[in-house]
């Protein structure tokens, strides 16, 4: 299913997020976006992992760690939703997420595996949603979404923060 498919059937709140996700399979734009982010880690260097550009902003593997937490998460979201969960499923504090994650004593490649790992359990998860299982709505914090729609947002969101890891820390 494409994304056309999935406008309108999300909170306004998830807009930015998706709207930076092509028009393609939700598939396609998963394993295109795990292309990119393969090409980009290639440009990390190990001595830059804990590198922040501001005091108060995270460091690289903090911040790569916090794609991998955010993934799981909409995945279970995904999951619940597409298993026509009806209750409200919870926020996460990402800020808590991150200060508890010990990125920043990992190293770039073990972060790296780890995102390699969920990607492929992000795909898989999605290869065996029906068509049914993708329209299937539900809502997180106090959010509206699709089954659809949190597959585009995992990319969106993803594509958000390599574009601030370029520009921000890859200059």
């Amino acid at each position: 299913m494409k994304k056309t498919l999935a406008k309108h059937n999300f909170a306004e709140y998830f807009n930015h997020y998706i709207n930076l996700v092509e028009d393609d399979e939700v598939l396609n734009v998963l394993q295109n976006n795990n292309n990119d982010i393969h090409k980009l880690s290639g440009l990390l260097d190990e001595t830059k992992g804990n590198y922040r550009y501001a005091k108060d902003k995270w460091s690289i593997k903090e911040l790569l760690v916090h794609l991998i937490d955010t993934e799981r998460i909409f995945c279970y979201r995904a999951l619940c939703i597409a298993r026509n969960e009806k209750n409200d499923l919870p926020s996460f504090d990402h800020e808590e997420y991150v200060k508890n994650s010990n990125a920043n004593e990992r190293t770039l490649v073990d972060i790296a595996k780890e995102f390699d790992a969920v990607r492929k359990a992000t795909i898989a998860l999605f290869e065996n949603f029906t068509p049914k299982m993708l329209a299937a709505s539900g809502s997180a914090n106090g959010n509206r979404l699709t089954v659809l729609a949190i597959g585009y947002l995992i990319v969106g969101h993803a594509k958000h923060h390599l574009t601030v890891l370029q520009e921000n820390y890859l200059k």
